[in-house]
């Protein structure tokens, strides 16, 4: 069964590696990042939502009692740490957004080990340790001396890593009380509640003259929004958070070589070394105890 998860885990990092791709087709067609991130939250709710009312229609029922738990996951961590990456890519540069973005492991296993009582085990340790180290490389914020990261990237870049973390900590108490499916819509709801007003929306539907814009929303809000999400989610239930966030930094490592086989990004032995770090990470983490 954790096997099963961790494979859910990794296809949704996967999935949310290709975002760059559908970003870059919205960029083209004149949206905005936070208007991306409000489209997204649309397409995904409707595309999801739909699905769910054919398929499984309970899954829409929630106690008004529990509407803190998708507060949480929807707007504390989705929408905050979306807000929070955009702002420290644009007081710095993406490599050292990405970079901060990717402490979010370390903020889930300390909380992990707060609230759920998660040992923090040489072998979590030592992955936390290479997975950043990997994510820095993958980046290409290595070697040092070439950006100067001020005070507001930084606070910018750990409330995102944060932000991001909240998703695996407020999902476990989410996923005590509904299945996979029901969290996921309702953190794609109140993410795209709250993000609309602050994305211009009566804009958005003019841009949808292209096909660029449609296939953009299409991408962005199904194959790398409500799918990976849903995998991710039903993974959580399975799997410790700390491990999942670890196992979740496949995604730079998939942005990267989709970057080197679609767009002929540059490959350098840094990039490389990084890309097998984080793959070494993934491994360690599911190394069999016993062989430890």
């Amino acid at each position: 069964m954790e096997k099963k998860a961790c494979l859910k885990i990794l296809a949704a990092a996967s999935l949310w590696g290709c975002i760059g791709v559908f970003l870059k087709l919205l960029t083209a067609a004149g949206f905005t990042s936070i208007q991306g991130v409000a489209l997204r939250g649309v397409v995904s709710v409707l595309a999801y939502g739909g699905f769910l009312l054919a398929a499984a229609p309970g899954a829409l029922r929630i106690r008004p009692g529990d509407w803190y738990l998708f507060f949480g996951t929807g707007v504390c961590s989705l929408l905050f740490f979306n807000w929070c990456y955009f702002n420290a890519i644009s007081a710095s540069s993406m490599s050292v957004a990405a970079v901060l973005l990717y402490t979010s492991p370390v903020f889930v296993a300390l909380m992990s080990a707060l609230f759920f009582k998660e040992r923090l085990t040489p072998a979590k340790l030592a992955a936390l340790a290479v997975t950043f180290l990997g994510c820095v490389l993958v980046t290409g914020l290595l070697p040092l001396g070439q950006q100067s990261v001020g005070p507001t990237t930084i606070l910018f870049g750990l409330g995102a890593g944060f932000g991001y973390a909240l998703y695996s900590i407020i999902g476990k108490f989410a996923l005590a009380k509904y299945p996979a499916s029901t969290v996921t819509f309702y953190t794609l709801v109140f993410c795209t509640v709250f993000a609309l007003p602050m994305a211009d929306p009566l804009s958005i539907p003019a841009r949808l003259s292209c096909w660029q814009a449609w296939a953009g929303a299409l991408g962005i809000g199904v194959l790398c929004c409500a799918l990976p999400y849903c995998l991710y989610t039903d993974g959580l239930r399975h799997v410790e958070a700390g491990k999942a966030a670890i196992l979740a930094t496949i995604e730079p490592f998939v942005a990267a070589l989709l970057g080197i086989l679609a767009y002929h990004e540059a490959v350098t032995p840094y990039k490389l070394l990084g890309m097998a770090a984080i793959l070494g990470a993934v491994v360690l983490l599911n190394w069999p105890e016993r062989s430890r």
